[in-house]
């Protein structure tokens, strides 16, 4: 008889505690750097406890210059070290954007293959909850747009706690975006941690009637809103896309064969999105397998708002992606 899966339940910043924590056990190469990561504890408590674990040359404090920390993270790892590099907040990275765009994604190339940057950077990524407009973005689309990048989305607790190991294990430079707004969400996850697959995106809930592809924060509700839909007779198939370079076409386009309608849910702005690069692939090589147009669910175009009830109107939720689907299957 085999053994019973032993289960947890832990928190979304827990399951990336124990990655963190697991990554610097595993191999002494790596080292985790960023701002207000050791004696603060990280701002968001990731990383609190691991300076008093580790020591002080494993979880570095750095000034506060984005270009700096990360320009030194990229020269640590082509000198054969294994970096995590913090990046507190996702806008803050626009500071480093040319450390990232023009070395880190590009010195593999322009070496002739001769250099390789096995550098991890994490940023906390999407709404903030009520830290403003210059803290709660959703740049995805950003980094997905940059070849020489590996870009990762941790939209549950298993991908949190399991991502890290394997992105460290890369040669090329790896964008891993973690979401701020669901450090506090609790799921009840294996206690023993399973591989995760960095290469593929994963169908979370089969179904026949309608194909959800989804990332990040849509994912929970995404699979909420499946369960409800369940109830009035539709099956909706979700899927998590988690790589957001390179996309998995594989999967989510046996999923569009199967079920014949598609709708995309992100937080990010609709325009020039990772659903409108999700999209074009679908149309140009699944077009005569659809039978309604893709439909796209997306953040609202406007800089997020600071009070609480605009920020949650800003983004989909889960009874907007019950509504769309209802409509688009002619449904109630």
């Amino acid at each position: 008889m085999e053994n019973p899966v032993m289960k947890t339940t832990l928190t979304y910043r827990e399951a990336l505690k124990q990655g963190l924590r697991e990554a610097l056990q595993n191999d002494q190469d790596v080292f985790l750097m960023g701002e207000d990561v050791g004696r603060y504890g990280g701002a968001f408590a990731v990383s609190k406890g691991l300076l008093q674990e580790f020591g002080e040359e494993r979880i570095m404090d750095v000034p506060l210059s984005e270009a700096g920390f990360v320009g030194a993270g990229i020269g640590a790892a082509i000198a054969g070290m294994k970096p995590i590099v913090e990046v507190m907040t996702v806008n803050f990275s626009l500071l480093a954007m040319d450390q990232i765009v023009n070395n880190a994604a590009t010195l593999q190339h322009m070496s002739g293959g001769q250099l390789h940057v096995p550098l991890v950077i994490r940023m906390g990524n999407g709404i903030g909850r009520q830290l403003g407009a210059q803290h709660s973005h959703s740049w995805e689309s950003f980094y997905a747009h940059i070849p020489g990048l590996i870009v990762l989305s941790a939209g549950t607790h298993e991908d949190a706690r399991g991502m890290l190991r394997l992105a460290l294990q890369s040669p090329d430079p790896v964008v891993l975006f973690e979401y701020t707004s669901m450090l506090n969400l609790e799921k009840e996850i294996d206690i023993e941690s399973p591989i995760v697959d960095i290469s593929k995106a994963k169908v979370l809930r089969k179904g026949k009637d309608i194909t959800v592809i989804t990332y990040g924060t849509g994912v929970y509700k995404s699979l909420e809103a499946a369960a409800e839909l369940a109830t009035v007779g539709i099956d909706a198939e979700v899927i998590d896309l988690r790589i957001l370079r390179p996309l998995d076409d594989f999967t989510y386009l046996a999923s569009v064969a199967k079920t014949h309608h598609v709708i995309i849910v992100e937080d990010a702005w609709r325009s020039v999105s990772v659903s409108s690069e999700v999209s074009s692939r679908i149309m140009e090589k699944k077009f005569y397998d659809l039978d309604a147009p893709v439909q796209r669910l997306c953040g609202v175009e406007v800089p997020m708002p600071y009070p609480a009830h605009l920020e949650e109107a800003a983004v989909p939720q889960k009874q907007d992606i019950v509504n769309a689907i209802k409509k688009m299957l002619r449904h109630g």
